[in-house]
């Protein structure tokens, strides 16, 4: 089975996300994005009469909508049974929705977080059994996070469909990379059921020095690279970052009415601590705390739209971390948290590294604020050490330059939007 990418013109009719603006006609016309995985037309036909493994997790939906129109399919018959409901729009699972189109579903790769998305970040999770179809769940953030020759064995093809948000500290693009090198690596071709990225309108942050590479940071890209989940795996394919540079077999269901600067709000949260498009809009630059002392909001209702800690002077905003679903052992747990409100800050198109700044600033124990995965998050030494010398946001920021330019190069080559 050789692997081409297919590309959509054709518009969809039906209202679901307000995106791009349509100038050719005399109206401005609203679009709206399908995804990949709603494509059902273009990736079903490969799927017939193999045995297929899906990497999925909460976000690998099917509006209920377009799974009828692609295929004729009755979604309100009994053979699709369970809807997740969102804004007054239904989805059904993809996996569920392959079963009912008479795929053969084998077995399923969790993620980071787990299939149902609720474990904490960086948490151990286990294998298991999927209580609705009784298929085997098999994580790749417990004993292995590389699918191993034996759990392919006997797949025909394996389809990918997670919901990315185009930081490279968050780890679905080093499970995708690893996919990918396992099926290289045993002959079995990947599908990538492509989805939008929330952060890609814009390419910011220092580019990561290989010697930091980790499941936090696998790749020479910067910290917000403007590409959705199927245009990276074609970067990860098509640069031979692969080990020993073997290339895999893989193919992209696009995305239709989309470009890097779509408006697009997650239906689903991609984690139990990117609750909405404030906090996934803010994670690029709150991220970096996850390897400081500070909270960005872990044990609260509002994860990474706040900062703070109990030895920031005191201000009129303050916030106690609780144990919370993602989130069991939150930084300075129990302890009231002084810092700064973000849920109303205006929408950013770079990383904005004040945050960083002030709160190493306001922190007496400067030695105790950076801790020992600041610099697999940050992709460098230099940035500790360029705040440590009490180095101006825009100082830093000159010293992106030249790899950002760099790096759009090789990006430009495995573009599939605009």
């Amino acid at each position: 089975m050789n692997f081409q990418l297919i590309s959509c013109g054709q518009q969809v009719q039906n209202s679901k996300f307000k995106i791009q603006e349509n100038t050719q006609n005399s109206k401005t016309e609203k679009l709206e994005i399908k995804t990949g995985a709603e494509h059902t037309n273009l990736y079903l036909g490969l799927l017939k009469g193999k045995n297929v493994a899906v990497v999925g997790n909460q976000t690998s939906v099917i509006s209920k909508i377009f799974n009828s129109e692609a295929y004729g399919v009755d979604t309100h018959s009994e053979k699709i049974i369970d809807t997740i409901k969102f804004s007054k729009l239904e989805y059904v699972h993809l996996v569920d929705s392959l079963l009912s189109l008479g795929i053969t579903v084998k077995k399923v790769f969790a993620p980071e977080h787990g299939f149902r998305g609720k474990a904490d970040a960086g948490a151990y999770v286990e294998d298991g059994l999927d209580a609705k179809t009784g298929l085997p769940i098999l994580s790749l953030h417990g004993k292995n996070k590389k699918p191993s020759a034996k759990q392919l064995k006997g797949i025909d093809v394996v389809v990918f469909d997670i919901q990315d948000v185009g930081v490279r500290f968050y780890t679905y693009i080093s499970t995708l990379h690893y996919v990918l090198e396992a099926c290289a690596e045993n002959g079995i071709p990947v599908i990538i059921l492509d989805r939008p990225n929330p952060n890609g309108h814009y390419i910011d942050g220092a580019v990561l020095e290989m010697k930091h590479s980790s499941f936090v940071g696998k790749h020479p890209v910067p910290v917000v690279y403007g590409m959705t989940i199927g245009e990276y795996g074609q970067m990860i394919n098509g640069e031979k970052w692969l080990k020993n540079g073997i290339q895999c077999n893989l193919k992209v269901i696009p995305l239709e009415n989309y470009t890097h600067n779509s408006e697009y709000s997650l239906p689903i949260k991609p984690s139990p601590n990117l609750p909405n498009d404030k906090s996934i809009n803010l994670y690029p630059s709150l991220g970096f705390f996850e390897g400081t002392t500070i909270n960005a909001g872990r044990g609260t209702t509002f994860q990474f739209q706040r900062y703070g800690a109990p030895f920031f002077e005191k201000t009129k905003f303050s916030f106690t971390p609780k144990a919370n679903d993602g989130a069991k052992y939150p930084k300075h747990k129990g302890k009231m948290c002084y810092g700064k409100d973000l849920s109303e800050t205006e929408y950013l198109s770079k990383i904005n590294l004040s945050f960083l700044i002030d709160a190493y600033q306001q922190t007496p124990k400067k030695k105790k604020f950076f801790g020992e995965t600041f610099t697999i998050h940050a992709g460098t030494k230099k940035l500790q050490q360029q705040i440590e010398k009490g180095l101006s946001e825009e100082e830093i920021r000159e010293t992106w330059a030249e790899d950002l330019e760099a790096f759009k190069v090789v990006r430009e080559k495995y573009l599939i939007y605009k």
